[in-house]
């Protein structure tokens, strides 16, 4: 008999069902009168294993026997609760043999005689969900103050990380890669385009973990932490080729999304337990998010840390590398993000081919907006330059963008912002953007020389937030663009990067609107 981890409720099977497609058997003991059901609760497309007839219920092989007992007639039902068997799926075992499967549901039905059940090899399973437990749980008794706890939480918490982020590695591999390739929903090529070099940074991990645990003395406190980070922060250097690919990932796995053997594998393996209700790309995304966790781990540490323990010299200097380290994944993603944007535009005449578009380094945003004809655009916002674009898709069936109009110089942008106005304004804001009475929201105007109409996109964003990142970004891309160009009147362009752009590169890859403002973290 197996015990669920979330309710402690027995049930006689390890399927990862959620309890609310669940259902109940009345079966009643002999010699009571059986309470009507109320109807069939299951549907006629759920699959059953053969092997687990051998678990029918004692009453069942009753009516099996000659009996000279009276037994009193029930009445028809159209429930067939009464005579399903328990359900045995295993969570990993069977996902690997069948895609197409749907998922079996278990039931609360309990026998009278307790029937054992057979021997079997449990498949691999992964937590359900991540445990919160903290340092002082973790010893019986200390002398430490305050702060010197708050400082073995923070290692703790940075240790626990470290052997979650491995978990979750091995998870990919074992619950996602290995069994698309075998299954052929995807060639090796697409997979190790997707996954990247998500192997190589496995073993640097592990031998963080290692040391860390290595730091714990006999009352589970680390003492000194900071030269274990210092020699350990330059192998995140690989995680450069990681992040530049992730461009290129998260476009491929969202066109292979569209095919239904990936849809169905992909949607099976979320909907199970061991992803933690979790798609494939919030895994892939976990080694970026854990990377700019690092400097605030250490800040935190370092906050907790006496005047006069070791750590107090070292632990600035970690600090500073990692985020040395932190700014040049940063720098190197976003310059590849932006060749990877630049190289899906799709040119309708040579005139739209600017030089600021090719000489632009790094994205400040992108994202979907409306025109004033209520058409769906897709707008990038680049160094040197705003291009505004029609999604559409290759002769491949690859994403691109279709460029509309004429692209704008950054250094020429005029951007207006646009109040809330009653019925619309204008008669092709009004029939676009509003209906009836209602207010026109969220919309700026942006144009080369003023407000000439030959070159101008009057654009509305979803909601006030992306608005205003919007026109944060637009005024942010006008004044470095400007600045920029009067330097190159007075001396020749630099070719080295300005720091103080670094943070703007790193835009999140999880959303379709990518329009996150660092300047003010």
């Amino acid at each position: 008999m197996e015990t669920d981890e979330t309710t402690g409720d027995p049930w006689t099977s390890c399927s990862p069902v959620p309890r609310d497609i669940m259902y109940s058997n009345s079966l009643d003991h002999p010699g009571k009168k059986r309470k009507q059901d109320p109807g069939p609760l299951i549907e006629d497309d759920e699959e059953y294993d053969d092997d687990d007839d051998e678990k029918t219920s004692p009453m069942i092989k009753d009516s099996e026997e000659p009996s000279n007992k009276r037994v009193k007639p029930v009445g028809k039902s159209n429930s067939m609760t009464g005579i399903i068997t328990p359900v045995k799926t295993p969570a990993l075992k069977r996902l690997g043999q069948s895609i197409t499967r749907s998922i079996s549901f278990r039931t609360e039905a309990r026998p009278l005689t307790p029937v054992p059940l057979r021997s079997r090899q449990k498949a691999a399973s992964f937590p359900r969900r991540r445990s919160s437990q903290c340092w002082s749980d973790t010893v019986q008794s200390h002398d430490l103050t305050a702060k010197e706890i708050k400082r073995q939480e923070v290692i703790y918490e940075l240790t626990e990380g470290e052997r979650q982020l491995i978990d979750d590695f091995k998870l990919v591999k074992k619950v996602y890669y290995e069994p698309m390739l075998t299954l052929h929903i995807m060639t090796e090529s697409e997979l190790g385009q997707i996954f990247g070099t998500l192997d190589s940074l496995l073993p640097l991990h592990e031998d963080l973990l290692t040391r860390l645990e290595g730091l714990r003395g006999s009352e589970k406190t680390v003492g000194e932490v900071g030269p274990t980070l210092m020699d350990w922060f330059p192998c995140l250097e690989a995680y450069v080729t990681y992040c530049c690919n992730q461009v290129g990932a998260k476009a491929l796995l969202d066109q292979k999304k569209q095919e239904k053997r990936v849809e169905q594998f992909l949607r099976l393996c979320q909907e199970s337990s061991f992803s933690r209700k979790l798609d494939l790309w919030n895994f892939l995304d976990r080694p970026r998010s854990r990377l700019v966790k690092y400097p605030l781990l250490l800040r935190e540490i370092l906050k907790s840390t006496p005047s006069e323990h070791p750590d107090e010299d070292t632990l600035p200097d970690a600090l500073e590398m990692i985020q040395s380290i932190v700014s040049e994944v940063d720098r190197k993603t976003g310059e590849a993000e932006c060749q990877f944007y630049r190289r899906g535009l799709i040119y309708l005449e040579d005139g739209q081919r600017l030089s600021e578009i090719q000489l632009s380094r790094f994205l400040y945003c992108h994202g979907e907006l409306k025109n004033n004809k209520g058409q769906r655009l897709h707008v990038f916002l680049f160094e040197l330059a705003l291009v505004v674009t029609r999604p559409i898709e290759d002769k491949e069936g690859v994403e691109a963008f279709q460029v509309y109009r004429q692209p704008l110089p950054a250094a020429q942008l005029y951007v207006e912002d646009l109040p809330d106005s009653e019925g619309g304004g204008g008669g092709a804001f009004r029939g676009a953007f509003s209906s009836g009475n209602d207010k026109v929201r969220n919309c700026f105007r942006v144009s080369v020389g003023g407000r000439s109409k030959a070159q101008s996109h009057s654009l509305q964003a979803n909601d006030s937030f992306n608005k205003q990142q919007w026109l944060s970004c637009l005024r942010q891309a006008m004044v470095q663009s400007r600045d920029r160009g009067a330097q190159t009147s007075q001396s020749q362009p630099s070719s080295r990067f300005s720091p103080d752009l670094a943070h703007i590169a790193g835009l999140s890859l999880s959303s379709d609107t990518e329009m996150t403002d660092r300047s003010n973290q």
